[in-house]
């Protein structure tokens, strides 16, 4: 960019000073890096070539300086990362902030990472208590929180940039809207194959989310594109930065709802410096969990249940069921374990007082309690055995315990709590030692009581994603296996599965002390898109950003081979054009998109997202609802909108979840009648 037709050509001057120093840095820590390498290597070399005359002690220190270079050069290495993506693009903000009791008054420039060089601090954190003003401040009073307390006075510059290639690409001066016009350029980008970090484009309402260091548990219902995921990893970024002293990578776990989306996810908070965050599903839980127990069947599609299983699975599916569970474990105790009188020799424990100690441990899982009990029985014998006569082993006294137990293992108790209840009926073992997935949460429940589950000692901080998709017994489950600190996030808006019958007041009863926040403003779709899908959703909550784009596209078809024909053809257009970016063709079940993909990919190069397979990439992608959940593309063909396929309370949300994937271009194709779910005055069109 010249200088002569730049508005701020001191920020030129700035940036050619950043770069210069950036350029110093990169170059010393490369050389450092070789450094290292070429000392490890020395050390191998003089290891292996003095294996047989080095006396231990050497060896150990040779071993141990060994370690210690690994341990350099890998951060070494994360340090060179780091300066090679700030010089790229070292920082997106400027502010200037006169501190009213000093009087002083400083520029700071604000990036994805902080930069010091000859002990200057030149770039500073976004994560840092003063770059919080950048989002929550307009030009005039401002204050933040440092770490000495709050620090007040006034925000007299504000200006946002973008640079690429350590190239200077347009510069802003702060004004009421400065983050406006930013966010409007930088939505109207293409999509990229994984999702990016929002730092230069936080809005204040999102800001306060991620900086929200006190809730224990947060639960944030957000409208489709409203940036919640987003939003969550910069908050696990924040509490990584925030502390720093006592938490890790390593101590946060995300549970999301499939293996795209945990791909597509993946790249968010290492862009942001920091480690790659450990990722799982409820199915892998439930696996940890069932090893050597049980085998389970994976989830089924809703739509292939039959009506019994169905019924099975809603009637599992809401919180009075866990408090019929809770219910039954409050006299579990008592109906499992039957104590007797034990017996050895002249030694006598009477069963009163061994039902005593077993109920003395009412807060450890039953097996723990007899284990607990065994030794009190041994005790009681060793106190009254003067005569020093023989005792049993604890192994005995215990096994003589169990066999005081009516039912021997979790599965037992599963089928005795159906009995219990009148509904032996709602318990199915499709194959021997195999249960149906809505079983899998209710025994783990039961599991935890009577056998204990491995509890995560790691895991400092949890995040739930797609909150509305899973049932109160799986998060009471989790609640079990995660006491830490969670961030809980989703739509119920956007709800899959018609059997589940969670509702935002479930959450309320089982995270009673949790902080609830709303996000309603939608910053993924074109203001034609979102007009669109709120007419679908009806008394949708959601708030429309200004940025207007095409029309949204209702064709009508003969049949399903002029359907087909229409898609393919736009298709095979879509992959020849230039920077095409990504278009999803969404079907309503992963059975179609399977269907779809395999007659559209005999002539058309296209990618399957499903549930066993698939990483999202840029082109085009067949799919399903439930897999495109989460995503976003630039444009996005429903195929069959039609009445007989949309037509429920339930079909309102999936068409919802659809038609909200789409960034800037929205086509639904249909034969027959269309949904009447759609409220649309446009005439079907014929551009596709």
């Amino acid at each position: 960019m010249e200088n002569s037709s730049f508005p701020f050509p001191e920020e030129l001057e700035h940036l050619s000073m950043i770069n210069e120093k950036l350029t110093a840095a990169l170059q010393e820590a490369e050389q450092n890096i070789q450094r290292q390498n070429e000392s490890y290597m020395d050390t191998k070399r003089y290891m292996v070539e003095h294996s047989g005359d080095i006396d231990p002690h050497e060896m150990f220190q040779n071993e141990m300086l060994l370690k210690q270079v690994d341990r350099t050069g890998a951060f070494s290495v994360g340090v060179r990362d780091k300066l090679a993506k700030l010089k790229d693009s070292p920082y997106f903000a400027r502010i200037d902030f006169q501190d009213q009791q000093s009087g002083e008054s400083s520029a700071y420039y604000i990036g994805s990472y902080a930069f010091n060089y000859d002990m200057e601090l030149l770039i500073i954190d976004w994560r840092a208590p003063i770059a919080s003003m950048f989002y929550d401040y307009e030009l005039g009073a401002a204050e933040y929180q440092a770490p000495v307390g709050r620090v007040t006075g006034e925000l007299t510059r504000k200006r946002q940039f973008k640079i690429k290639g350590g190239v200077m690409k347009y510069a802003l001066e702060s004004s009421a809207n400065v983050q406006d016009d930013v966010l409007q350029r930088e939505l109207a980008n293409p999509s990229d194959e994984k999702m990016k970090s929002i730092v230069s484009t936080i809005q204040k309402e999102q800001n306060q989310i991620i900086r929200n260091d006190r809730a224990h548990t947060l639960i944030i219902q957000g409208v489709a594109g409203s940036g919640k995921t987003s939003i969550a990893l910069h908050r696990v970024a924040f509490l990584l930065y925030r502390f720093k002293d006592r938490l890790r990578a390593q101590n946060i776990t995300i549970l999301s709802p499939n293996k795209v989306f945990g791909d597509y996810i993946s790249n968010v908070v290492p862009e942001l410096g920091e480690e790659p965050i450990y990722q799982l599903g409820f199915d892998d839980l439930a696996r940890i969990q069932l090893e050597g127990i049980l085998n389970f069947e994976p989830e089924k599609d809703p739509f292939e249940l039959d009506e019994e299983e169905g019924r099975r699975v809603r009637y599992k599916s809401t919180l009075a069921f866990v408090h019929q569970l809770d219910r039954y474990i409050e006299q579990l105790a008592d109906r499992i374990f039957v104590p007797e009188d034990y017996t050895f020799g002249q030694f006598t424990a009477p069963a009163q007082w061994i039902y005593q100690r077993f109920s003395a441990y009412s807060r450890h899982p039953i097996k723990k309690r007899l284990a607990m009990a065994a030794d009190d029985i041994l005790n009681r014998f060793e106190t009254d055995n003067v005569m020093g006569r023989e005792l049993p082993k604890i192994s005995a006294v215990l096994k003589r315990l169990n066999a005081m137990l009516t039912m021997k293992n979790t599965l037992a108790i599963y089928k005795d709590f159906y009995r219990w209840l009148g509904k032996e009926k709602m318990f199915a073992l499709p194959e021997k030692k195999t249960l149906e997935w809505s079983d899998v949460y209710p025994f783990l429940y039961l599991q935890g009581v009577f056998a204990g589950l491995k509890e995560s000692r790691i895991t400092k901080h949890l995040v739930v994603d797609e909150m509305q998709d899973y049932t109160p017994i799986q998060y009471a489950v989790i609640n079990k296996l995660f006491p830490c600190q969670k961030t809980i996030l989703g739509d119920f808006g956007q709800s899959l599965n018609p059997h589940y019958r969670l509702h935002m007041e479930d959450l309320r009863c089982l995270y009673e002390e949790a902080e609830f926040l709303s996000l309603h403003k939608s910053y993924r779709s074109t203001f034609e898109i979102i007009e669109f899908a709120k007419g679908i959703m009806e008394n949708s909550a959601i708030e429309v950003i200004e940025r207007h784009g095409e029309e949204v596209e209702i064709i009508s078809c003969e049949d399903k081979s002029e359907q087909f024909a229409k898609m393919e053809r736009h298709a095979d257009h879509f992959t020849r054009e230039e920077d095409h970016g990504s278009l999803g063709i969404i079907c309503k079940t992963n059975a179609d998109a399977q269907k779809l993909h395999e007659k559209l990919s005999k002539t058309c190069h296209v990618h399957l997202l499903s549930p066993d397979r698939g990483q999202f990439k840029k082109g085009v992608s067949v799919t399903s609802i439930q897999m495109a959940k989460g995503l976003e593309f630039d444009e996005v063909i429903i195929m069959d909108a039609d009445q007989e396929t949309y037509a429920t309370d339930y079909d309102r949300s999936l068409l919802y979840i659809a038609c909200t994937r789409a960034m800037h271009r929205l086509t639904l194709l249909h034969t027959g009648e269309l949904s009447r779910l759609i409220v649309s005055g446009q005439e079907p069109c014929q551009h596709l």
